[in-house]
Formats: C-alpha cells, sequence, structure tokens
C-alpha cells in the first residue's frame, strides 16, 4: 500500500490517494469512492483487498469536499475534473498495467460522465460500476444514465436486486439498448451496499469476493 496525492483542480487543491498493487498485478483499476463516504470507508477495503486478490491493482483517490471534511460534494466540474486527474495519477503509479476504471454508486457515475464527455478517458479500456446510482430512491427514472450512449469501451454493471438507486426494471431496457457495451450481473438479495438478507445465507464479504472475479473475468475479455 503506497500513500500519494495529486491535485484534483487548481482551486480544489491536493487530494488523497492510496495504490495497491499485489505481485502478479495484471489490471489497474482507478476506484472513485460514493457520495456519503471517502476511500476508507470498509466497503472501499473490503473491495480492494478482493480485487488484489485476483490480481488487480487499484488505485482508490478522495474527492475533494471528503478531503477537506465536508458531507457535501462538490460541483459536478470539479468531480469530473478530479476523475481525469486520477486517470494521470493512476498511470504514473502503473503506467505498465492496462486501466480499467470506476468506482462505488456516484464515483463509478461521474467516471462515466467524463469518459462520455470531450476527450473522454483514452487510456481506459472498460468501465465497472459496483452499484450504478440509476436514480435517488424516492425518484425512479433513466434520466441518469442518458450519457452512457456515449461512452465508448466496454461497461460492467454489478448490481444487488435490493438497490433502491437502481430498479433493474428501469435499469435493463437502457443497457440492452447499449447493446455488446454493457454487461449486467446481478447479485439476488444485494442493496446499494452489496449488503445481504439473512435469509440468504451470504455476507457481504462474499459478494464483494464474487464480485471482484467477476470484474477479472470480464475484463480479461476486453
Amino acid at each position: 500500500m503506497i500513500e500519494l496525492k495529486f491535485t484534483a483542480t487548481a482551486s480544489a487543491g491536493e487530494v488523497s490517494a492510496i495504490f495497491d498493487r499485489p505481485q502478479g498485478a495484471r489490471w489497474l483499476y482507478v476506484f472513485g469512492h460514493g457520495a456519503g463516504a471517502g476511500m476508507r470507508h470498509a466497503f472501499m477495503e473490503g473491495a480492494v483487498r478482493e480485487l488484489n486478490a485476483v490480481d488487480i491493482a487499484t488505485l482508490r483517490y478522495q474527492f475533494p469536499y471528503v478531503e477537506r471534511g465536508s458531507s457535501r460534494p462538490d460541483p459536478q466540474p470539479v468531480l469530473l475534473a478530479t476523475v481525469r486527474a486520477a486517470m494521470e495519477a493512476a498511470r504514473q503509479a502503473a503506467g505498465d498495467l492496462p486501466l480499467i476504471a470506476g468506482g462505488k454508486s456516484m464515483g463509478g457515475r461521474m467516471t462515466s460522465l467524463a469518459a462520455a464527455g470531450e476527450g473522454g478517458l483514452p487510456e481506459v479500456r472498460g468501465l465497472v460500476f459496483f452499484g450504478f446510482p440509476l436514480h435517488a430512491p424516492s425518484s425512479p427514472g433513466a434520466s441518469r444514465a442518458e450519457h452512457l450512449a456515449r461512452v465508448p469501451v466496454p461497461m460492467l454493471f454489478l448490481q444487488g436486486t435490493r438497490d433502491t438507486f437502481a430498479d433493474l426494471s428501469l435499469l435493463r431496457p437502457v443497457l440492452e439498448k447499449l447493446g455488446p457495451r454493457a454487461t449486467l450481473h446481478v447479485v439476488e438479495d444485494a442493496d446499494h451496499g452489496f449488503g445481504m438478507l439473512k435469509r440468504s445465507g451470504r455476507t457481504t464479504a462474499d459478494v464483494i469476493a464474487e464480485l471482484a472475479r467477476t470484474t477479472r473475468a470480464w475484463a480479461d475479455g476486453l
């Protein structure tokens, strides 16, 4: 584990990041956190551990609002600039590894917005979403996914059937329109944080390990 910093934007200043590279790494995943927690959240820690176990190095990073101790996300232009800066930090940390990128909830969506925007994320070979936030829990809709049609690389969506941020009956038609660029992996009984019902007989740790294996298999097919 290597702790480092990079400049998010000139006005927002530096943010922290953690680079974890297992021996024999085959990929580097640039990993943005969700809106309500930073890069050291238990989910992020668990995901990094399991991704490393399947030979995927990770660079997780903070958005500026978390770095300064705020709970209110930065304006979208700052979030997108941070995503782009994180890609450069990843290249400097492990330029020999092919890049995939994405994140948990908001971190994943900001990555896809950056990929869909002008200039895109040219060195990223694919995007992985740990719970794509299609809509707010109280406002079902699919407008947050409109930009996905402009993402030029393959995308892997890791989703739970109890995710109140992504009604699968709304997400599936969106992904069908994307054709072979979109792959959906569904975890029965998982919520937005991949928490499991006791009756499932599975734990969040079990599921995170499954998601890491799924990510490695998908990446190897790129």
